[in-house]
C-alpha cells in the first residue's frame, strides 16, 4: 500500500518548486512543463530562474511563474505563497529543494559557515513548511490534491567526512519530513522525502574526491518521478547506493566508523 497519493498525472498540476535555477530543481521543472504542470520558480538567482523558465515554455510548459525569493528572508516564501493562491487558487505540490553545500572538515567549522549552512537547508524548508502547511490542508479539507516534498540527502543517514555541517542539517530534514508524515498524512495531505545521493550539480562540482554513483540531474528526476507515481514516503537514489548506507546504520559504531573511513579514505 502506498504510504502518499500517487501523482501520476501532471497534466494541469499546480506545482511551486523552491530552489529551482539549477540542479535538480531546474531539471525537475523542465521534465514537469513536458507533462504540462503548471510551475512557479523560486529562488534567489532571478536570472537563472528566467532561463530554466525559458525551458519549459520552449518543452510546452503553458503556464509558468518565475518567483524569485530567498528562504533565508523571513516571509519570503508566505508571500510567493500568497501570490500563487492568489492566482491558482491551490498549490498541489511544492517541492522545497533549496539547498547549500560545502565540503568541511571538523577543523574548518565556523560560526558563519554554520549559520548560513543551516539558514538555508533547514530553516528556509522549515519556513517554507510552515508557510504551506494550512493552505494544504485547507485544499485536503476540501477534497484536493495537496502535497508536500522536502529534498534531503543521503548524507543525513549517519556521519560522514567533509559533512560536518551540511550532515546535520539534512539528518534534520529526514526528522522534519517524518514527523510532517505523521501529523499530515492522517489528514490528506502527502508528505514525500527526497534524499538523492551523489548528483553532478554545481554544488558537488566542489568535491575533490570520488563521488560513488554519481547520477545527473535527468536521471535523480527520473528517480524523483518513479517515487512521486508509486506515493512512497521516501524517494531515495541510486538505490545501489543509497541502500548500502542505510545498511551502514545498522551496524555497531566500530563497524560504521572502520567501512566508512576505509571507504572514503578520511
Amino acid at each position: 500500500m502506498s504510504l502518499n497519493t500517487p501523482i501520476t498525472d501532471w497534466q494541469g498540476r499546480r506545482v511551486w518548486l523552491v530552489g529551482a535555477s539549477s540542479g535538480i530543481g531546474a531539471e525537475l521543472a523542465r521534465q514537469l512543463a513536458g507533462r504540462g504542470a503548471r510551475l512557479a520558480l523560486s529562488a534567489r538567482n532571478a536570472e537563472g530562474l528566467r532561463a530554466v523558465a525559458e525551458d519549459c515554455l520552449r518543452a510546452g510548459a503553458a503556464d509558468v511563474r518565475v518567483e524569485p525569493a530567498d528562504v533565508t528572508h523571513s516571509g519570503d516564501l508566505a508571500q510567493v505563497r500568497d501570490r500563487l493562491l492568489a492566482a491558482w487558487g491551490g498549490i498541489d505540490l511544492a517541492v522545497l529543494n533549496a539547498g547549500t553545500y560545502r565540503p568541511l572538515r571538523a577543523w574548518e567549522l565556523s560560526p558563519e559557515t554554520v549559520r548560513e549552512t543551516l539558514s538555508v537547508n533547514l530553516l528556509g524548508v522549515m519556513d517554507g513548511a510552515a508557510a504551506l502547511v494550512p493552505a494544504l490542508l485547507a485544499q485536503a479539507e476540501q477534497g484536493q490534491p495537496a502535497a508536500l516534498a522536502i529534498v534531503g540527502s543521503v548524507a543525513g543517514y549517519g556521519g560522514l567526512p567533509r559533512a560536518a555541517a551540511y550532515g546535520p542539517s539534512k539528518a534534520a530534514l529526514i526528522n522534519l519530513a517524518e514527523s510532517l508524515y505523521l501529523d499530515l498524512a492522517p489528514r490528506g495531505v502527502s508528505v514525500f522525502l527526497v534524499s538523492p545521493g551523489f548528483v553532478a550539480t554545481p554544488l558537488t562540482a566542489q568535491n575533490d574526491f570520488h563521488m560513488p554513483a554519481l547520477q545527473t540531474p535527468r536521471q535523480a528526476v527520473e528517480a524523483m518521478l518513479r517515487g512521486f507515481s508509486a506515493g512512497r514516503f521516501e524517494i531515495h537514489f541510486p538505490r545501489r547506493f543509497s541502500l548500502v548506507l542505510k545498511a551502514l546504520r545498522l551496524l555497531p559504531y566500530r563497524l560504521y566508523f572502520g567501512l566508512v573511513r576505509r571507504a572514503t579514505g578520511a
